[in-house]
């Protein structure tokens, strides 16, 4: 992978309160961590896989390199996202995109990088869709960007996905929901139930 990008976010700095609380990407799913199946179909498509998460990092045992909110009282994933951004134009400043996902899509697609780079290269941002549904969170967003999120979170308090996704001149990228959707997220014990199921009847998940 080249070192100049895109770089990858999961971001897993949210409360999981339909979760009952703590880290849902810790829930297991087919013998391992959601965080961990999140990282494993992301960490080939990106350099370097970063983790945004609050509190103690260890926790995790991913040995990823985990970004804090800068942002207080969890202001939602446009605050990871901005911590990413600011992260890489310290330490990875040539680095033009970063990719972002949820802590909780266990089957994201394996050329969702790619796919989501390629689209943004003119507008400068993309995100994902499947089966009719935005998914913004699922996105790629430009380094520079950064300056222009800081100002929509501190002076405009907006905490909407789709409001930064507009604002950034982000197109939709089309993936298809059949036989499972990539991008379904496990936000409740019965949402891995289902996520367990579905691995049994496609093993290749």
């Amino acid at each position: 992978m080249n070192p100049a990008g895109p770089a990858g976010l999961i971001l897993a700095g949210g409360l999981s309160r339909r979760m009952g609380g703590g880290d849902k990407g810790l829930q297991k799913l087919g013998g391992q961590t959601i965080l961990a199946r999140i990282a494993g179909r992301l960490g080939p498509q990106v350099f370097p896989l970063l983790l945004n998460a609050n509190g103690p990092a260890e926790r995790f045992e991913l040995g990823l390199p985990v970004v804090a909110d800068t942002l207080p009282g969890h202001p939602g994933p446009l605050a990871g996202i901005l911590a990413g951004l600011d992260h890489l134009a310290r330490e990875a400043p040539t680095t033009r995109f970063l990719v972002t996902v949820p802590s909780d899509c266990p089957f994201l697609p394996r050329d969702l990088a790619a796919r989501l780079v390629g689209a943004a290269q003119a507008s400068g941002a993309a995100y994902a869709v499947s089966g009719g549904r935005e998914h913004p969170v699922v996105g790629v967003w430009e380094v520079a960007a950064r300056e222009a999120l800081r100002r929509l979170l501190v002076q405009e308090d907006e905490r909407r996905m789709m409001r930064w996704a507009r604002h950034s001149g982000a197109v939709p990228v089309e993936w298809p929901a059949l036989p499972v959707d990539p991008f379904v997220n496990l936000n409740t014990p019965e949402d891995v139930t289902e996520a367990e199921r579905l691995l049994a009847a496609y093993p290749t998940l």
